[in-house]
């Protein structure tokens, strides 16, 4: 197989679904296209229906082409990160990996054009992202709940807005930015440098005004990071964590008990926001991002430095600063609910709390003047309760049937 070959394979996959998010090439199976967050064989030509090791290592090869960093990574690492371009209309972030004696390939497909953070709909309080000029911003949440897609709308913002200077660190290069008003360099790793931390450590020394991370992946790049938004720069990354109190803790918890204070210190006065993300499914098709949000403020710093307490979470912090624009999960399950998006079992299943979300949808049903049987059920019983109590006993003996 040759690359004009693969590209034909790639374009016939793209071709068989909308909406495609991943595709995917594993052993024993064909080639496959999630769409939706489901996945789907694609009938190819000509067909084949079971790819071997040799076929999957082909692909690789195609892929990875002479990136000796990249052979080596997998190699060596067991997996290894690239991007591959079909033409000029689509780019993929690709991810090779070894299991059970083979390979596999995970393509995460990506738009070509950078969205707005409007055409995302995204709360109307992220635009304040872009106007920053200095500290810490981390957008978190798990593989595949569009972090990165975020974050490329926030740069696109700054870019129409602002003469600055942007430097990204990424593995790989994913959305490929013009220069608007700002000038962008975007660095890859493995290609460009050898460490997000000596990335990160020669991007000082570039006179960039933002600096784009693109993973926290271990202390001392969290260290440098700090340090660079400490000295003037406005630095953008990401983390895998569930939540903004998590994406705390995560942090504080990658350094030891002795380093913890002075960690603690820098990192309440220079976070400025964390945004989590959560991909829902959306009645009718496709997904909806949830999103959480919390900025700094006293509260915020003051449970950074000391620690959580009660009545002082994370959690209660943001619930307590709605009139902001800050939002907890919670709150956007019950926000997208009420305008239709998505259902009361998504809400109930994307949630963090529960019993706040269920108490929640409670209310907004009875708004809505619906009701289902067992509130029904319970209203029965309790008219029979209540008109026994002051029934004769020949009235008690009765049945009671109260509807509502």
């Amino acid at each position: 197989m040759r690359r004009p070959e693969l590209d034909q394979i790639l374009t016939t996959v793209l071709a068989s679904q909308p909406e495609i998010s991943d595709v995917l090439f594993t052993v024993n199976r064909p080639a496959q296209a999630e769409a939706y967050g489901e996945l789907k064989p694609v009938v190819l030509d000509p067909p084949i229906e079971k790819l071997t090791p040799f076929q999957i290592e082909t692909i690789a090869l195609n892929i990875m082409g002479d990136n000796v960093w990249q052979i080596e990574d997998l190699i060596r690492h067991g997996s290894c990160d690239g991007s591959y371009a079909l033409g000029e209309t689509t780019r993929f972030r690709v991810n090779v990996f070894s299991q059970r004696g083979s390979y596999s390939i995970v393509m995460r497909q990506l738009n070509a054009v950078i969205p707005t953070l409007e055409q995302l709909k995204l709360p109307e309080i992220l635009n304040d992202l872009a106007h920053e000029k200095t500290g810490l911003i981390l957008i978190t949440g798990a593989t595949g709940s569009g972090k990165s897609t975020t974050l490329a709308a926030i740069l696109n913002k700054i870019n129409r807005t602002k003469p600055v200077h942007i430097v990204t660190l990424e593995d790989p290069v994913e959305y490929l930015h013009q220069h608007d008003k700002a000038t962008f360099n975007q660095r890859e790793l493995g290609v460009d440098f050898d460490t997000y931390v000596n990335g990160l450590r020669a991007a000082l020394r570039q006179a960039p005004k933002i600096i784009l991370v693109g993973e926290m992946r271990d202390r001392d790049t969290v260290k440098i990071a700090l340090s660079a938004a400490e000295t003037g720069h406005l630095v953008l990354s990401t983390l895998h964590t569930i939540n903004a109190g998590e994406t705390i803790n995560r942090i504080l918890g990658m350094f030891d008990s002795s380093e913890q204070e002075p960690i603690r210190t820098r990192l309440a006065d220079s976070l400025r926001w964390v945004v989590s993300q959560r991909l829902a499914p959306k009645v009718g098709g496709a997904r909806h991002a949830l999103i959480e949000v919390m900025g700094s403020n006293l509260r915020t710093q003051e449970a950074i430095r000391f620690g959580e307490s009660e009545g002082k979470t994370f959690y209660e912090i943001i619930e307590s600063s709605a009139t902001f624009g800050w939002k907890t999960f919670d709150q956007a399950c019950l926000d997208a609910y009420e305008d239709g998006l998505i259902t009361d079992e998504t809400a109930l299943l994307y949630c963090t709390k529960r019993s706040i979300v269920s108490r929640g949808l409670d209310n907004s049903k009875k708004a809505r003047g619906q009701m289902d049987s067992t509130a029904g059920l319970l209203r029965m019983k309790f008219g029979a309760a209540q008109k026994s109590a002051t029934a004769t006993p020949t009235e008690a003996a009765a049945p009671v049937l109260k509807f509502k």
